[in-house]
């Protein structure tokens, strides 16, 4: 497919997926997040990736929300638009539910300001790196909204409770440093030439795995976050007797035997 604010490449089994709204800083608007939707799912149905990086290519991450492209979706206050809310801006919902559905891992790679719609998307990533200057606000507060793109469901589990409602209450900038000590992100690159160096090599060693097992476990992962201990378990266990008959795990024996690293094709 063909974007207009995206730039999409594929190389040694590594998707990259990088936000190119240069001119708006990457602000969030419905045609933007449709194509990033697009772009995903696109990605998902190739064979050769494995996994995913999503980085930017405009000065900072993302601005946020495109309140003038908000604005003229014909909210309008009236019961009826009101009503129309969802469906008119499914496209911003759906952008992020399609990062976090994916079978295969997405990284973040984020440098420079990450604010309101480009946290959501983050969030809704497996990993997240980020550089030295980049900084983060759940900014929704600050313009009199709540957050409505899945960050309040999603960031207190990977940061917990109390951190999310500091950043959503307060709205401020919060730098690297706070949100690694947050968990938040998985690690901090001097710049943007080491963040790419870090997200590839990272996304490297999840590709040098079994394709079809670590796309199973990212669904049990996120399946068990709302499930219990149980039945997350019972879930992995019936991936499993489906894994124990795919070519990867022959090939995984295999490879032991000879004393040989394995090379798994994802079937």
């Amino acid at each position: 497919m063909d974007y207009r604010f995206l730039e999409l490449k594929v190389e040694d089994n590594i998707g990259t997926l990088a936000l190119a709204r240069k001119e708006s800083l990457n602000a969030l608007s419905l045609e933007f997040a449709a194509e990033i939707t697009g772009a995903v799912k696109e990605l998902r149905e190739i064979d050769e990736v494995r996994a995913i990086i999503l980085k930017s290519n405009a000065q900072i991450f993302c601005a946020g929300l495109d309140l003038k492209d908000f604005v003229s979706a014909g909210l309008d206050g009236t019961p009826k638009g009101s009503l129309d809310f969802p469906e008119k801006l499914h496209e911003l919902f759906d952008c992020c539910n399609v990062l976090e559905e994916c079978p295969k891992p997405i990284i973040a790679a984020v440098h420079g300001k990450c604010v309101g719609g480009g946290l959501d998307i983050i969030a809704a990533c497996d990993i997240r790196l980020c550089t030295e200057d980049a900084t983060f606000s759940l900014r929704e507060a600050g313009i009199g909204l709540v957050a409505d793109m899945g960050i309040l469901q999603r960031l207190p589990l990977i940061i917990g409770q109390g951190f999310t409602r500091e950043m959503a209450y307060t709205a401020r900038f919060f730098s690297a440093k706070e949100v690694a000590r947050m968990g938040m992100v998985n690690g901090i690159c001097v710049n943007r030439e080491a963040l790419m160096d870090e997200a590839k090599k990272l996304a490297a060693l999840i590709s040098e795995n079994a394709p079809l097992a670590v796309q199973q476990t990212k669904k049990v992962l996120n399946y068990s976050r709302s499930a219990t201990v149980e039945d997350g378990m019972s879930m992995a266990m019936q991936k499993n007797m489906v894994l124990l008959f795919s070519q990867d795990v022959r090939e995984a024996m295999a490879a032991f035997m000879e004393k040989r690293k394995p090379h798994f094709k994802g079937r």
